[in-house]
Parts: structure tokens; C-alpha cells; sequence
């Protein structure tokens, strides 16, 4: 392959996935507590660099180009909504850090837990506390589903703890972890922890506000710029490759006719 088309072609790949992540936050710009996603890349070694074959002869200028650009690790933007009111008194917003806790069920325990910033909650007919996008339960600070009553009303302060008629209920669990790259997006506004960021767990400084959401924390604009700039990204790079294929054609068929 022509190494001015393969380095072409990793620029469009990485685009074009650039410009899916970008079209995600764009569609959830109305999706409370979602934080976007900002995909990076980086420059890819040139191949003996990259597989060690120092042995090997190879070009010095073609070595200086690298090998295109490749992927690298994505960046969750943890920055705070916007805390709607809502009227709902199970609707839940975290004013600060923090994430509550739910169980999306299967694998071992550790495995089942997520963490998320949406505080749509709703009873579900067993009287849990769960969310209502997934009807996924959320749990107490021990860990375990919270049960309401099924009469009276429910009040929640700031720190979590849920009360009806006086008596207190249950604690919402709300955790932070002090190294936030170790959780992943998992879809439906949930993060996916690691062992690790399971095991460092802490309680969180955020306070619970009632009878409010916390809106997204992508905005319209700046998705729409980012989307925008990574089509381009991907549309110059697709120029570069029709232009590579048309220098090869005219190669062979032009100049390496034999007269």
C-alpha cells in the first residue's frame, strides 16, 4: 500500500470515530446527568519502532512520518449540570461531586454496580427506589435496595437520608472516587467502575437536592463545532485518499505504459 494512503486512511478511521462520539453527546444534550465524551488520538510509531525490529533496514524519512494516528484513551468530562426543578420528591439532583449507586444485575457483585449522575427515580410495584429510564434499583449505603412506603410522604435532604412521616427510611448511597478515569460510560447515563475505583470509594461532598434533576452536561454549541470539525478531519482525509488513488492510476496506467 502506498504509505501516504495508509497514513491517510488512520487519519479518516479516527475521524470518523471522533465524529461518533461527538454525534452521541450532540443527541444528548437533553439527557440529564450525561457528561460527554471527548475522544483523543495520538501519533502512531512508525512499524520497527513499534514492534521492536531493530534488526530490520528501513527508510530514515519514512520513520520521521510515523505510522498515522491511532486512538487513544477517551476523556469524560465530569463538569457539573445544570439543576433543574422539577416538583417530582423523587426526582434527585447531586449539587457537587458524587455519583449515586445502582444494581444492574449479573456477573459477580462487584461487577453488577454502577455509578450515575441521573437522578430520575420512581417506586417500581415492589415498592424499591429505582431509576426510571432502566427500572435498574438504587442503593443505600449499605449496599442494599431501598424499600419506600407505600403512604406518607418521602422527603430526602442533602446528605442522602430519606425520611417518611419522620421516621428515616434508608441513606442514599453516594460515592466519589479520587481517580475518575477509571470509570467508563456504559450507556443510559451509567459509568462502569473498576476494581480498583471500587475499592477507593469514598463517601461523596456533593449535597442531594430534592424535587430537581441535574441536567446534561453537554451543551448544543459545543458539540455542533466538535462534530463539525471532526466531519471535516474525516472529509479531508477521504481527499487525500481519492487523491493518492488517482496518482497511482495515472502511475501504472500513464506513465508505466510501455510504448
Amino acid at each position: 500500500m502506498h504509505y501516504g494512503m495508509y497514513i491517510s486512511a488512520t487519519g479518516a478511521m479516527t475521524s470518523m470515530y471522533r465524529q461518533d462520539v461527538f454525534t452521541n453527546n450532540l443527541a444528548n444534550t437533553g439527557t440529564p446527568g450525561f457528561k460527554p465524551v471527548t475522544p483523543f488520538t495520538r501519533q502512531r510509531d512508525d512499524v520497527r519502532s513499534e514492534d521492536g525490529l531493530w534488526h530490520m533496514a528501513s527508510n530514515a524519512m519514512l520513520e520521521r512520518l510515523g505510522g498515522g494516528a491511532h486512538l487513544n484513551q477517551n476523556h469524560v468530562a465530569f463538569k457539573q449540570g445544570p439543576i433543574d426543578t422539577t416538583g417530582n420528591p423523587l426526582d434527585l439532583a447531586i449539587n457537587g461531586d458524587g455519583f449515586f449507586v445502582v444494581r444492574a444485575g449479573g456477573g459477580a457483585e462487584g461487577e453488577e454496580l454502577r455509578f450515575s449522575r441521573d437522578g430520575r427515580l420512581t417506586r417500581d410495584r415492589e415498592s424499591r427506589l429505582v431509576r426510571v429510564t432502566d427500572g435498574l434499583p438504587v442503593l443505600d449505603e449499605m449496599g442494599r435496595e431501598i424499600r419506600l412506603p407505600n403512604e406518607g410522604d418521602v422527603v430526602i435532604d442533602g446528605d442522602g437520608a430519606i425520611r417518611s412521616g419522620g421516621r428515616l427510611i434508608a441513606r442514599l448511597q453516594i460515592v466519589d472516587v479520587p481517580d475518575r478515569s477509571r470509570l467508563t460510560p456504559a450507556g443510559e447515563t451509567l459509568l462502569k467502575p473498576t476494581a480498583n475505583a471500587l475499592t477507593n470509594a469514598a463517601p461523596a461532598s456533593g449535597r442531594v437536592v430534592q424535587n430537581a434533576v441535574e441536567g446534561s452536561a453537554a451543551t448544543e454549541i459545543s458539540a455542533l463545532m466538535e462534530l463539525t470539525g471532526a466531519s471535516r478531519a474525516a472529509q479531508s482525509n477521504l481527499g487525500m485518499l481519492s487523491y493518492y488513488d488517482r496518482m497511482m492510476d495515472r502511475a501504472i496506467n500513464t506513465f508505466g505504459r510501455v510504448a
